[in-house]
C-alpha cells in the first residue's frame, strides 16, 4: 500500500473505519485522539493550532466521496464548532443513525474533588446524549495543579456513576481528601483559565491523556453556561510582619529553637525570607499553603536554583522548614493526618536538601556565578569589587 500523500489523508486514513463504530461517543474518542496528534506536536497556542488545522482539513477534503471522510468531516466539526468551516458542514444522509447525536449532549452532574493541601483539584463533570443512541451517559475529569498553575491530565470516561461513586467512595474513606458539588459556571471559568495556560505550554505534562482527550473535554466544557456570579475573589495576602512574629512566638518555632536569644538572626531571617519569596512564586501566593509537594519544590530545586547560601544559611534552613511546616499545616487547620504527613516528609526531603547544597548541581549560572564570588571574598553587592575580581580572572573565564 503507497505512503499517504498528506496529513489530511494520514487521518483519513486513520478514520476509515469510523463508520463501523458503534456510538457518537465512540467515533468522538476517535476524533479527539486524532486532533491529539496535531495539539501534541504544535508551537505556541496549541488549541489555536487544532482549529486551524480542522478548518484546513475540512477544506480539502469537501469533495472527498468516501462515506468515512464525510463522517470524521461531521466530528471534527462537533469538536471544534469554531473552527473555520465547521458551521458549514452538514450531516450525511446515508452515515450511521448515531452522528445525529454528535456534540448533543447536556450536563447532568458538576463536582470537584482534591487534596485538603490545595496542591490540585480535579474538575468531574457527567454528561448525558439527547438521546440514547448517542452513547452512554459519560465524564470528563479536568486536573488542576494548583502548584505550577496548569491543567495537568484531562482524561473522558464512558462510565460516569462507576467514576462517580469510585471518586466519592475514596474521598469520604480518606481524611486527606474533599469532594463537593460545584457550580457548574465557576467549574467551566476555572478550568477554560488553566486551559489557556496550559495550552502555550512548550512541553506538555508527560504522562496522562491531556493531549488526546484535550478537544472532547473543550467541547464539552463549552456547554456549560458562562459564571452567573463573579469568581471567588482571592483572599487578602497575610501581614507579613504579623506573620513572622506570630511564627516565632509559637511553640512550634519555640521547640526548634528559633525563638531563642542566641538564634542565628541573619540566617534565621533570611532563611524565612526564602519561604517568602518562594510562596510568591506560586499561584495565589500564600506562605500557609505548605504541604509534602510545596516542600519538595522548595528544598529540592527552588532554594538551589535561586538562592545562595552560607553554610550557617544551609544549617538554619531545615531548622526553619521543620518548624514552619507544623506552623503553616496547624495554622490552616489541617487534620492531624496532614500534619504528620507534611512533617514526615520534610524529613525525607532534608538529606536531599543537604547533598544537593554540598554538590551544587541544580545551582543555576547566576547562582553558582555568585556563590563563586562569595566563596572568594568578593562582595556581589560591590560592583567595583565584581569589576575588579572579572579583570583578574579574565585568562581562566576565558579558558573555560
Amino acid at each position: 500500500m503507497p505512503a499517504p500523500q498528506s496529513v489530511y489523508e494520514a487521518v483519513l486514513h486513520a478514520a476509515r473505519d469510523v463508520t463501523r463504530l458503534g456510538s457518537a461517543l465512540e467515533a468522538e474518542m476517535l476524533g479527539t485522539a486524532l486532533l491529539g496528534s496535531v495539539y501534541a506536536v504544535a508551537d505556541g497556542d496549541r488549541a489555536a493550532a487544532v482549529r486551524e488545522f480542522v478548518g484546513e482539513f475540512l477544506a480539502a477534503t469537501g469533495q472527498r466521496p468516501e462515506p468515512a471522510a464525510a463522517i470524521i468531516r461531521e466530528v471534527f466539526a462537533a469538536l471544534t464548532p469554531d473552527a473555520p468551516g465547521a458551521g458549514q458542514v452538514g450531516h450525511h444522509p446515508q452515515g450511521p443513525s448515531w452522528t445525529r447525536e454528535l456534540g448533543r449532549v447536556r450536563a447532568t452532574g458538576c463536582h470537584a474533588y482534591g487534596d485538603v493541601y490545595g496542591d490540585q483539584t480535579s474538575y468531574l463533570v457527567t454528561y448525558a446524549y439527547e438521546e440514547a443512541g448517542g452513547g452512554p451517559e459519560h465524564a470528563v475529569v479536568t486536573l488542576v495543579d494548583h502548584n505550577i498553575g496548569i491543567v495537568k491530565d484531562v482524561f473522558v470516561a464512558a462510565s460516569a456513576d462507576r467514576l462517580l461513586d469510585q471518586v466519592r467512595s475514596l474521598c469520604e474513606h480518606d481524611e486527606l481528601t474533599w469532594f463537593r458539588d460545584e457550580d457548574p459556571g465557576l467549574l467551566r471559568d476555572e478550568v477554560e483559565r488553566h486551559l489557556r495556560v496550559t495550552d502555550e505550554l512548550s512541553d506538555l505534562p508527560a504522562d496522562g491523556s491531556l493531549a488526546t482527550d484535550r478537544a472532547l473535554a473543550a467541547a464539552r466544557l463549552a456547554l456549560l453556561p458562562a459564571p452567573t456570579t463573579p469568581p471567588l475573589a482571592e483572599p487578602a495576602g497575610h501581614n507579613v510582619p504579623e506573620l513572622i512574629r506570630d511564627f516565632l512566638a509559637s511553640p512550634e518555632a519555640t521547640r526548634a529553637g528559633l525563638a531563642a536569644p542566641d538564634a542565628d538572626q541573619p540566617s534565621l531571617q533570611f532563611c524565612l525570607g526564602l519561604l517568602l519569596d518562594h510562596a510568591a512564586t506560586l499561584p495565589g501566593g500564600d506562605p500557609l499553603r505548605w504541604s509534602p509537594s510545596v516542600a519538595g519544590l522548595f528544598l529540592l530545586d527552588w532554594v538551589h536554583r535561586r538562592a545562595v547560601l552560607d553554610m550557617d544559611d544551609a544549617a538554619m534552613l531545615p531548622r526553619v522548614v521543620r518548624a514552619w511546616s507544623e506552623y503553616a499545616t496547624w495554622r490552616r487547620g489541617l487534620p492531624p493526618a496532614a500534619i504528620a504527613e507534611t512533617t514526615a516528609e520534610v524529613e525525607k526531603l532534608v538529606p536531599e536538601f543537604v547533598r544537593l547544597y554540598s554538590t551544587g548541581e541544580r545551582r543555576s549560572p547566576a547562582t553558582a556565578a555568585v556563590a563563586q564570588l562569595i566563596a572568594e571574598g568578593v562582595d556581589p553587592n560591590d560592583s567595583d569589587a565584581i569589576d575588579a575580581w572579572l579583570q583578574a580572572n579574565r585568562d581562566r573565564l576565558t579558558d573555560d
